[in-house]
């Protein structure tokens, strides 16, 4: 081990042996932390060639079970986002695929910090349940296409390990580092064919386009080393994505775009996120899917595969007769403008953890959340407002004194006499 450290720390290639014995042994317990976190920050100092990466990528998924979708030869689709605020796509794109002939076996994680987690929003649903039987859940994607649980089993424990390990020694900004993390999950859970959302802006763990560029990039690269089809979608988390944060909140603003509300943000990025994933699934003209994923939208049929989807996971889908007062909340305060002006900056990520201060998410994995808790949005950046105007609403059932929370979203908020450029919704889709 010593060895190793020594030669990335001065700029080396490792070799495939040298990385597989590593994940192998420190998933096992041969080789101590403080060796590990030493090669990590070597990583991040001096980087890794597409081979290291996509050589570490493997090891990584092998540390653990590996899902078999073979039985769906070649139809299995996912999407994974890099984390962002008010980020609510799976709940649009898994229903439409699903729809258009896809199949949707999906692991998804909870929220934790400013970031909201899709497992979370399916919860705020009374019933459903985000647990199946291995049997019970490759039935349900035999049977309607679509099966959304929490991530379970033994899927790359090294990357578990190893995502612990940086975290507390500052090497979690490292791209190799990030894009093998999330690549050895999505490789071990079988699919197929998947579309990353790579998310860029100050709500976004990439701050900067061409950092999120690299990213994106390397995780096409590492796919298609692995014999995956893989795209990228980088998309803006300046703003939030939506007018929703916090969890039922964002349900019921999925909800309306399942039922035909596309001309907003939100539609136009699961749009072209279910675009590209019936793109790579089927092989189709992406300009083709494009108009696909709208018709499924348009006709009902994406809403109609929502709700057998949520009923076939346990969830009371009558709840959504009366959208209005699905996860109402027992308090809610206006947030107004304090002057004149332009807003030319809403800080996603300080909003994210306004959601949580109002309870609709953790600062650790182990606390409760407030489903009815978040924020609706009234306007967003680039909008004129006068003094006194609502710009958002903030809602709770656990929390009534609203005053730090609103002095905390004005500090988030910039109202300036110039109206702001505007900035690209999607920069860039990255293929091979």
């Amino acid at each position: 081990m010593y060895d190793i450290i020594a030669k990335k720390r001065d700029g080396g290639e490792l070799s495939c042996p040298e990385i597989e014995w590593f994940i192998k042994n420190y998933t096992c317990g041969n080789i101590p932390d403080y060796q590990a976190s030493a090669l990590c920050m070597a990583i991040l100092l001096n980087g890794m060639n597409s081979e290291e990466t996509a050589v570490l990528t493997a090891a990584m998924r092998d540390s653990g079970d590996i899902v078999d979708l073979s039985f769906f030869e070649g139809k299995t689709v996912d999407k994974h986002s890099t984390g962002g605020v008010g980020d609510k796509t799976t709940l649009i794109v898994a229903p439409i695929v699903a729809s258009l002939g896809a199949k949707v076996a999906k692991m998804s994680g909870r929220g934790l910090g400013h970031t909201g987690g899709t497992i979370d929003k399916l919860e705020s649903i009374s019933g459903f349940r985000t647990t199946l039987e291995p049997e019970e859940f490759l039935k349900q994607v035999k049977d309607i296409g679509i099966a959304v649980i929490g991530q379970s089993g033994n899927l790359a424990p090294a990357d578990k390990k190893l995502y612990a390990l940086r975290d507390v020694t500052a090497t979690v900004d490292s791209i190799p580092l990030i894009a093998s993390s999330i690549m050895s999950k999505k490789l071990a859970a079988g699919t197929d064919n998947i579309v990353l959302d790579v998310k860029v802006g100050s709500g976004a763990f990439m701050k900067s386009l061409d950092s999120a560029k690299l990213l994106a990039n390397t995780m096409v690269d590492i796919g298609y080393n692995c014999g995956r089809r893989v795209a990228a979608v980088i998309t803006n988390m300046d703003v939030p994505l939506g007018y929703a944060i916090g969890n039922a909140l964002e349900v019921k603003e999925a909800i309306r775009v399942l039922n035909g509300d596309i001309d907003n943000d939100l539609a136009s990025v699961c749009i072209e996120l279910a675009a590209n994933m019936i793109a790579l699934t089927f092989n189709t003209e992406i300009d083709t899917a494009r108009q696909n994923v709208r018709d499924e939208i348009l006709s009902g049929r994406a809403y109609k595969k929502f709700l057998q989807w949520i009923s076939s996971q346990g969830g009371d889908i009558k709840v959504f007769d009366n959208l209005e007062a699905f996860g109402k909340a027992r308090f809610s305060a206006d947030v107004v403008a304090q002057n004149d002006g332009y807003i030319t900056k809403m800080d996603a990520e300080c909003l994210g953890r306004i959601s949580v201060m109002l309870g609709g998410g953790r600062a650790s994995l182990e606390d409760k959340i407030d489903f009815t808790a978040g924020i609706i949005l009234s306007r967003k950046t680039g909008d004129r407002v006068e003094k006194g105007d609502k710009i958002a609403t903030l809602y709770s059932s656990s929390v009534s004194d609203f005053s730090k929370v609103a002095e905390v979203f004005c500090s988030a908020v910039s109202i300036d006499a110039d109206e702001p450029e505007k900035l690209p919704l999607i920069y860039e889709v990255v293929t091979r």
